[in-house]
């Protein structure tokens, strides 16, 4: 495993997972520029993205001449579920408020996976994290109500559960320490073979399918190989840092290209998460740089799903 002190590395590191982060902000955008009917966009982009999942496994396989499983035992069976849910509850985020309240809601998922490591994994938060915690809720909780009054309510509902539901699978994926790379890619057949059966009479209704069809098959490929390879160079921290490129970026591409105009509220919200979050992985960084300076030693990061 590749040393962070190693500048090569690190700067090999940063550019990987800047266009990761970068890749991820597409999403959205490219779910609404398709302007499809709910359940031919959650069809099309959902089996889109497992047709590449088993392109990429094939080759890896081929590539590697090794057997790469797919869903490591029953554990992953469970991740995968929480995946599947999580890639129903995402798009109904994304159809019922505003591309601002889904990814800001959606940052909050770091916060939720410190509190089920906390209860399940016996990993008390550190009183820094409890703070930023704290912080963080103020913030949810000022769009959340920002959506009452705006009529987002459900949407912002379902921007939390997806939240909720990423930050369990990332609890069971390092709780049982096998590998998970391929799981979040193999579960959209759930959401994708579910929503077959809701679709309207005339079939799929997808207005502009290039769109959604290339985030399928190309935008969130490299966003999550790009985000997964990242920590192989980078530390947590550092990584975590990148996920808020989405938070920053998507709806500043929908304000551009659709007129969205986040509220007030919404704003201050998203600033006091992103502000929060951003603070605590600087300290972290700080604290494990100076942890590394006092023992003399490298540290290394372990490859995170």
């Amino acid at each position: 495993m590749p040393h962070t002190n190693d500048p090569a590395l690190h700067r090999k590191g940063l550019l990987i997972t800047a266009i990761g982060g970068l890749a991820l902000s597409f999403d959205i955008p490219l779910i609404r520029a398709a302007h499809g009917e709910f359940w031919s966009m959650v069809v099309v982009r959902n089996v889109a993205v497992f047709g590449m999942a088993l392109v990429l496994w094939a080759g890896l396989n081929f590539v590697l001449r090794r057997r790469t499983v797919l869903v490591p035992g029953r554990v992953g069976l469970l991740i995968a579920l929480f995946y599947g849910i999580n890639g129903m509850t995402f798009m109904l985020a994304v159809f019922n408020t505003t591309t601002a309240n889904v990814v800001f809601i959606l940052a909050f998922t770091s916060m939720f996976a410190a509190i089920l490591s906390w209860i399940f994994l016996g990993e008390r938060p550190s009183n820094a994290t409890l703070l930023t915690m704290a912080a963080m809720g103020g913030g949810v909780l000022l769009i959340v109500h920002d959506g009452l009054s705006s009529g987002n309510v459900f949407g912002d509902a379902m921007a939390a559960c997806s939240a909720f539901l990423l930050a369990a699978s990332l609890t069971l994926s390092r709780k049982s320490g096998a590998e998970m790379g391929f799981v979040p890619l193999v579960a959209t057949l759930l959401p994708g073979v579910l929503a077959v059966f809701l679709l309207p009479p005339g079939g799929l209704i997808v207005a502009e399918p290039f769109y959604i069809l290339l985030n399928g098959l190309v935008v969130l490929p490299l966003a999550f190989w790009c985000l997964a390879t990242g920590p192989r160079y980078l530390s947590a921290p550092e990584v975590g840092m990148f996920y808020l490129v989405e938070t920053v970026l998507a709806p500043v591409w929908v304000w551009i290209a659709f007129s969205e105009t986040p509220t007030t509220q919404t704003l201050i919200g998203g600033a006091i998460l992103i502000l929060a979050l951003l603070g605590h992985s600087l300290w972290q960084m700080r604290s494990k740089s100076r942890a590394a300076r006092a023992s003399g030693v490298a540290v290394e990061f372990p490859l995170t799903h």
